[in-house]
């Protein structure tokens, strides 16, 4: 179990985000046309994985912008935008803001991304909700780089994301 802070409190998440060298836990992530995706559809390409509680809250839509800005510049590498929003407010967001590349994903069937990565908050306001993370996996399906943002209204460490790839 993690502890971070929110809203000045520490909560807790439902556990620890997987080690550096360990292999990536597998995931099944709703897309925004409703189809599904696997941790198996991105192989052989480098992954960021930029977790957070809301798209609607304004530092996770800091993340989507800024790590949409330096995808372009990345050679070989997608970058996961993953909450429990619906499908549908993660396109909303990125059609009004014309984000075009980030892949937004969704846990909102089932949690089970966030419970397997250690991040859902298992206790207040956010309860259900994940926890603001970055991890870095490699094309091999490695982690490289984990990043639990320690109080949830910061913004995770970008040039450090980019730096473990």
């Amino acid at each position: 179990m993690a502890s971070v802070l929110f809203g000045g409190k520490p909560v807790n998440t439902n556990g620890e985000l997987p080690k550096v060298g360990s292999k990536a836990p597998d995931f099944k992530l709703t897309t925004t046309d409703l189809s599904l995706v696997s941790l198996a559809d991105f192989a052989g390409t480098k992954i960021i994985l930029n977790v957070f509680p809301s798209i609607d809250t304004p530092t996770c839509a800091t993340s989507v912008r800024k790590f949409n800005a330096d995808a372009s510049q990345l050679e070989n590498t997608k970058v996961l935008c993953i909450s429990r929003d619906l499908p549908f407010a993660q396109t909303r967001f990125c059609g009004a803001e014309g984000l075009e590349n980030v892949i937004n994903l969704s846990d909102f069937n089932t949690g089970n991304f966030g419970k397997d990565y250690g991040l859902e908050f298992i206790e207040g306001a956010f309860s259900g909700l994940h926890s603001r993370a970055v991890i870095v996996i490699d094309e091999n399906g490695i982690v490289q780089h984990t990043e639990q943002v320690p109080n949830t209204s910061d913004e995770p460490n970008y040039e450090a994301a980019i730096a473990a790839l």
